[in-house]
């Protein structure tokens, strides 16, 4: 009888684990992103479930307003990699926050961008707020006029 105690005595330390382990352990913490999609904004919007109203439609860039259950987003196309990335760096500085794919990024508010990386993949990127605070920017004329909180397209 002793040396069977020992026995179940290893085993459940090691069922344990291996539940522990298992795919269920990290559900609620890590959802499941797709694989990042791609295609042109009409593509991305159908996946995103999106009726785009289209805003911009320019060679270098395509911008659509989109909204969902959670609120409203832009959602932009580019020609190239650069000029994804250029605008990124230029939308950086008024904050906010992006999904960012390949040649596309959706722009919202944090739940909004979350809630679509569920549906279209991509990498989230935030950027600190700027002029939320109570800093005191001297005498610099930093203008509102046609500031709308992302950069325009060039």
């Amino acid at each position: 009888m002793r040396t069977e105690r020992p026995r179940v005595a290893l085993v459940v330390p090691a069922l344990a684990l291996a539940l522990l382990s298992g795919c269920g352990a990290n559900d609620d913490e890590a959802p499941e992103v797709p694989k990042t999609a791609t295609g042109s904004l009409e593509q991305l919007a159908e996946k995103a479930e999106c009726e785009p109203n289209v805003q911009t439609d320019a060679e270098e860039l395509r911008q659509a307003n989109c909204k969902t259950g959670y609120g409203r987003y832009i959602l932009t196309t580019f020609a190239t990699d650069r000029g994804l990335r250029e605008w990124i760096n230029e939308a950086n500085d008024y904050g906010g926050s992006y999904l960012v794919g390949r040649k596309w990024v959706a722009s919202g508010d944090a739940k909004v961008v979350e809630s679509l990386r569920g549906r279209l993949g991509g990498t989230v990127e935030t950027a600190p707020e700027h002029g939320s605070g109570s800093e005191d920017h001297g005498s610099e004329d930093h203008g509102s006029e046609g500031h709308s909180g992302h950069p325009e397209p060039s």
